[in-house]
Formats: C-alpha cells, sequence, structure tokens
C-alpha cells in the first residue's frame, strides 16, 4: 500500500474531526452565552395579557399580522433581551385596543403592553439580527413593572406603520417621559 494514500486519508480523516470539534465548540459558546443572557435578564418580565376573552373582545381594536423582531435594552438595537414571551422571532398578530398593545406571538402566551406602560413609538431601520428598507420596522417602547425601559420592534406584513404608530401614539400617557440617555447610533 502507498504511503501517501494512506496520509491523505489520514489527513482527512482529521481535517474532519477538527472541523467537527470547531463547530462544536462554536454551538458550546453560543449555548452558554444564550444561558448568561438569560440569567442577566431574569428580572426583566413580559406583561402577559391575563384578559378573559370578553374583556379582550370588550376593548375591541384593529388586529393586524405581523413579525415580531426583538425587544432591546432601550436606545441599544445591539443588545438583544430575553424576556420571557418576548425572546424569539415570530410571527404575530398586533392588536391596538383602549387596554393597550396585545401581541399574540406564535407558540408564546399572549404579551399586553398596557396603554400605561407605553413610552413611544416610532419607526427604525435596523435591530439586532435585522437590517431592512429604511424605516420598515415600528419601535415600541415600553416600560416594566420594574422601570426598565424596553424597545420592541414589528415588521408589519400588510398594513401601513404610519396607521399603527397614531394608534399606538394616542395610547402613550402624556406623563411618560423617556430616561435620559447617553448618545448612540440612530434607528431612523
Amino acid at each position: 500500500q502507498n504511503p501517501g494514500i494512506r496520509w491523505s486519508r489520514m489527513s482527512r480523516e482529521l481535517a474532519v474531526i477538527v472541523m467537527l470539534a470547531v463547530a462544536c465548540t462554536i454551538l458550546a459558546l453560543m449555548l452558554w452565552g444564550w444561558a448568561r443572557r438569560r440569567r442577566r435578564d431574569l428580572g426583566v418580565t413580559a406583561p402577559f395579557d391575563t384578559r378573559t376573552e370578553t374583556e379582550g373582545a370588550a376593548h375591541g381594536g384593529e388586529t393586524i399580522g405581523g413579525l415580531y423582531v426583538a425587544s432591546t435594552a432601550h436606545r441599544a438595537p445591539l443588545d438583544r433581551l430575553a424576556i420571557a414571551g418576548l425572546s424569539f422571532r415570530a410571527q404575530t398578530t398586533i392588536t391596538v385596543s383602549i387596554a393597550g398593545v396585545a401581541l399574540n406571538l406564535a407558540g408564546e402566551r399572549p404579551v399586553l403592553l398596557a396603554a400605561e406602560t407605553l413610552v413611544g413609538v416610532e419607526r427604525a431601520t435596523w435591530t439586532v439580527g435585522r437590517i431592512v428598507e429604511p424605516n420598515g420596522l415600528v419601535l415600541i417602547a415600553w416600560r416594566t413593572t420594574s422601570g426598565t425601559v424596553v424597545d420592541s420592534y414589528l415588521r408589519l406584513q400588510d398594513s401601513d406603520p404610519r396607521a399603527l404608530i397614531a394608534q399606538i401614539e394616542a395610547l402613550v400617557p402624556k406623563t411618560n417621559t423617556l430616561p435620559a440617555s447617553t448618545p448612540t447610533q440612530s434607528t431612523e
């Protein structure tokens, strides 16, 4: 048997083993990073919608379809928050009513951003993991029970973002003010 053939077979086997080891290491680091992020954000909770169907129907509102993209720290579009119920990108229905903004993400419990927790709404172009055409995202800023301001990003499918923004702006209490923030890159 030719020693060169044996060496090339060993080289391929060794290369496959090295590539598998690198891939496993990268996956392990990704899982470790997500676990750390989940621990860091343990105190930030999504306001789950506890209304009954009857209460929800009584509040009315228009429902539109879209994609829930992410939630991040306020004015930090690259700092994803791992909030239970809002951790992963998903299809969603968005209902704006007098109660607030209801998000019904596929596979998750419904979330209600109550009107009194809303801080602001605007257009955005990018956030962690998503860049779209200019102003293609709707950013909803809301305050958690602990007082943390969170930015949640939505991408509408077949609806006009201006109409959704106008509906949400009408709900934002005039007394809710944004905390002073350090200058960051604009999301517009």
